[in-house]
């Protein structure tokens, strides 16, 4: 969980440098590799096994955890939860092994999105596709978001543990997130709509799009600041979460 939120705020950082006209190239998990490399194979490899055990932890929880939620409902959205970040997890850390072991974290992510949705777009029904997966993006960004808004994470946290701060701070880091996955979305609705798959984009492409906005500076510092926040919020879990 600790690696987890320093990724996070690593990849806040290179925000930060963008928004302030910094010489930053991605502002996303791949940039963040790049920032660990200049500190040596060692930090890669730290990262990437840390990141190995947060997954299978989040896996293990996708399929037995979470059982002091009563209600089933609630403990299903838990799980897949746990599932979707045992995958992100899994991704990052098996960039870090790669280039801890050839000095590359492999091709462009965005890159890589652009040519899949290219890909989808082609097909019979490719725009209905991608919209959908569009609305998908929204509507779990809208969740992370409300997460924060409503103070709900508290509910995962043994607030006995945690430091009084960490209610603001999981506030400010939830919606934060939340707002980055909702420019992710839109920006693959985008795609959908005109059927371009040039304007599909992950994390790095959202950022930067903030950044080319009319008060792009205040905008992009605004998110990176909420994800630097969740990235807090991770350090304080890692000691608070309940069992």
């Amino acid at each position: 969980m600790v690696v987890y939120g320093a990724v996070h705020v690593l990849i806040a950082w290179l925000a930060l440098q963008v928004a302030f006209g910094g010489d930053a190239k991605r502002t996303d998990s791949k940039g963040a590799l790049t920032e660990l490399a200049d500190g040596g194979a060692w930090l890669l490899w730290t990262v990437a096994i840390g990141l190995v055990a947060f997954a299978v932890w989040q896996l293990i929880l996708a399929f037995v955890g979470y059982t002091y939620i009563g209600e089933k409902r609630k403990r299903l959205s838990k799980r897949v939860g746990s599932a979707a970040r045992a995958v992100t997890a899994s991704g990052i850390a098996f960039g870090a092994f790669k280039y801890a072991t050839s000095g590359s974290s492999g091709s462009e992510s965005d890159q890589q999105q652009k040519e899949l949705t290219a890909q989808v777009l082609a097909w019979p029904g490719g725009q209905w596709i991608v919209g959908a997966v569009a609305i998908g993006v929204l509507v779990i960004a809208g969740v992370i978001a409300y997460k924060g808004v409503k103070k709900s994470f508290e509910k995962d946290l043994d607030m006995s543990r945690a430091p009084s701060w960490v209610e603001p701070v999981g506030r400010v880091g939830w919606i934060g997130k939340g707002v980055a996955y909702g420019v992710i979305g839109v920006l693959v609705g985008l795609a959908a709509l005109n059927a371009d798959p040039e304007q599909a984009g992950g994390m790095d492409k959202a950022l930067h799009t903030l950044a080319e906005q009319p008060y792009g500076m205040f905008l992009l510092s605004a998110v990176a600041v909420g994800i630097a926040a969740f990235g807090v919020y991770c350090f304080v879990a890692a000691r608070a979460l309940k069992e």
